[in-house]
């Protein structure tokens, strides 16, 4: 299949809605554009997504790549949209399975590595993703906040290879589980 559709979320203040990433693989001289309105660091992800997938050990599709963050009259801002557009790539081309990316919603910006890297402001993208019913993966650096939503089910990951292999059903990424914090100490010993 060489379209794919993700499904993530913007940053607007308090506020975090739906997007979806469409990624589409044509023929023709190899390029990468970006359409629907993104701002200098979401434009900046293409060298950090292609980075990200040769240093994982995928294929960097040489073709034409269009990815399309709709709708395209919201502003984009800021580099949450990375692991969605990677996974929509290796899925439009076939390296990844597109059967259960509906199931999803992922945040995350990518090192040149493919590690995966927190990004600020994660609490209204849970919330959304709850009131979906789907599950989200994201960076284990915004693992504890997103889990501040009980009703949510958040997959937190450290690498794109993880992420892959939770989609190829080969190795599951753990359902985070808020740990209790140690109880506060009840009285003072001085010696």
């Amino acid at each position: 299949m060489s379209l794919a559709v993700v499904q993530t979320r913007a940053k607007q203040g308090v506020q975090a809605p739906l997007l979806s990433v469409e990624v589409h693989l044509s023929n023709g001289l190899p390029a990468f554009h970006m359409v629907g309105l993104p701002e200098t660091a979401v434009k900046e992800s293409k060298d950090r997504v292609r980075s990200a997938i040769i240093n994982s050990h995928f294929e960097f599709p040489a073709r034409r790549i269009t990815v399309n963050l709709a709708p395209a009259e919201l502003p984009k801002e800021g580099i949450r949209f990375d692991l969605a557009i990677a996974i929509g790539i290796l899925s439009a081309s076939g390296q990844i399975p597109a059967d259960k990316l509906s199931d999803y919603e992922f945040i995350g910006e990518l090192a040149l590595s493919g590690e995966l890297r927190p990004v600020p402001g994660v609490l209204p993208s849970a919330l959304g993703c709850a009131s979906r019913g789907k599950q989200l993966i994201i960076s284990q650096g915004n693992a504890l906040e997103a889990g501040l939503v009980e009703q949510l089910s958040t997959l937190p990951a450290n690498h794109l290879l993880e992420v892959s292999a939770h989609l190829h059903q080969a190795q599951p990424l753990p359902l985070w589980q808020q740990t209790a914090l140690p109880a506060p100490p009840t009285s003072l010993q001085l010696n």
